[in-house]
Order: C-alpha cells, then sequence, then structure tokens
C-alpha cells in the first residue's frame, strides 16, 4: 500500500514538474461555450422580471444620490451636465461605455485562452465569479442608474448621441437590465482586465494600459449618467474580492495535495 502510494506522488512531482515547463493546454471550447450561454441565461432571466422591481430601484437610486450628498461624494450630476455640453466627447465616451465593456474584456479573455493557458482558469473563474456576485445584488439590490431619476437634471447621454450599439434605444434596450447599477460591472470587468494584464506583463507600458482602461470606463459611466460613485466602488470591491477568492479557494486546494493539479483537466 506505502509502495503505491509512493508511486501515485511520484507521478504528481513529475506532473508538477512537466507542468512548470509546459504550459496546461487550453480548457474545451465546448465547455467555455457552455459556460458563456449559462451566464446569458442568468442575465436574460434577471433582465426580463427587471420592470417588476422600477420602483424599488428608484427608491434605491433615490437613497443612494442621498447618501452620497450627505457625505459630500456626489460629482454625477456635475460631470453628467459637463459631458451634455461636449457633444463629440459625450458621443467618445458613449461609444467607449457601450461596446469596450465587452470588445476588451472578451478579447482579453480570448487571447488568454489561446496564448496563456496556464493562467486562463483562475482568472476565468474570477471573472464567472464577479458576474455571479453582481448578479445576486442585481436582484437582491435592484437599482436605477442615475439618469433614470426625474427633476434632478441628470441627461442620458449615450441615448442623446446616439451611441454605436446602445442598449438604451430600439430594440436592444429590452434585452438589459436597466435596473443593474450597484454594482457597476462596467468597472468589475475593467478592474478585472488589469488584474489580468498585470498577471500577462511585466511591461509597465502595457501595465498603464490597463490602469487607463480602468480610469476612462470609471469617468465613462458616470459622466454618461449611468452609474453613482458607489456603484463604481462597489464594481472594484467586487472584483478584488472575487478574484481573491479563487485566489485562497486555490491555494487552500494546493495545501490539502501539493502535488495534485488544481484546475480540473475537463474543463
Amino acid at each position: 500500500m506505502r509502495s503505491e502510494q509512493t508511486i501515485a506522488h511520484a507521478r504528481r512531482r513529475v506532473s508538477a514538474a512537466v507542468g512548470a515547463i509546459v504550459p496546461r493546454r487550453r480548457s474545451r471550447l465546448w465547455f467555455e461555450a457552455l459556460l458563456v450561454a449559462w451566464m446569458c441565461w442568468l442575465y436574460d432571466m434577471l433582465a426580463n422580471l427587471a420592470p417588476l422591481r422600477r420602483v424599488t430601484a428608484i427608491n434605491h437610486a433615490w437613497a443612494t444620490l442621498h447618501i452620497e450628498r450627505a457625505v459630500g461624494l456626489d460629482p454625477e450630476l456635475a460631470l453628467n451636465r459637463w459631458l451634455a455640453a461636449q457633444h463629440s466627447l459625450g458621443l467618445a465616451l458613449s461609444d467607449y461605455y457601450d461596446n469596450a465593456h465587452f470588445v476588451v474584456t472578451l478579447g482579453l479573455l480570448a487571447w488568454i485562452w489561446w496564448r496563456r493557458p496556464d493562467i486562463y482558469r483562475p482568472l476565468r473563474n474570477a471573472l464567472v465569479l464577479i458576474n455571479l456576485v453582481g448578479f445576486a445584488v442585481f436582484w437582491l439590490y435592484p437599482m436605477a442608474p442615475p439618469r433614470m431619476l426625474t427633476g434632478v437634471g441628470f441627461s442620458d447621454i449615450v441615448a442623446a448621441t446616439h451611441a454605436f450599439g446602445s442598449w438604451h434605444t430600439g430594440s436592444l434596450a429590452a434585452d438589459a437590465d436597466q435596473y443593474a447599477a450597484m454594482p457597476s460591472l462596467h468597472m468589475a470587468w475593467a478592474a478585472w482586465c488589469a488584474i489580468a494584464i498585470w498577471r500577462l506583463t511585466h511591461r509597465r507600458s502595457v501595465r498603464a494600459l490597463g490602469v487607463l482602461h480602468v480610469l476612462l470606463t470609471g469617468v465613462a459611466v458616470i459622466a454618461t449618467g449611468n452609474h453613482f460613485l458607489l456603484d463604481v466602488f462597489a464594481g472594484l470591491a467586487t472584483a478584488a474580492l472575487a478574484t481573491a477568492a479563487i485566489a485562497i479557494a486555490r491555494e487552500w486546494a494546493r495545501r490539502r495535495d501539493p502535488y495534485a493539479s488544481v484546475d480540473d483537466p475537463a474543463a
């Protein structure tokens, strides 16, 4: 019995040594496709139920605005009015808000899947957890964006500039959860991108692009009237907590069996 355990441990040591030299194989594409489809299905369910919680979402938005004003952290209206007077810049930030959210995040995820399978799974798992946390909060605490508050002076910059791929007007509006401001998944995804880039390279110029993406996203979501400052902080916190949770889970798995892979080879 002891000899069999010794052989098993020896095989794991060899696998670990080989894994340190040869990158792990890519996760199966069909599994990734099913995972994306499942996430889309969950979001679609929430979006279909969103109109039933409109009053609650509006009340939560008013409460958030009152809290921010009470502590003196309410830059949303000033930034929104400033951007409303800058049509070209408003269009650029609206296009960035609508499209960079998906293009940058999913493009980076696909690139990591193709080129860096050795770090893909923990990053993918962190992104999935970010969305699951976001979906849970959307359901438990629906909140309207600032642009939906009447009598305050907010403008819907995205709708006003007719931005490309707008989810505020036309047929796409029916497919979006308009009461999912808290937390800002735009910010959570942008933070995930910065974390992923930080793991991919040590080049300062490339890392700076990741940080710039976070900053631009923060300005865009607030100035266009789509998120409160508290939503932004919540989005950053969601990304940080999800990434930390995945890292802790992997470390715990390693300590339980230091010679076993913490990744599911079937995934």
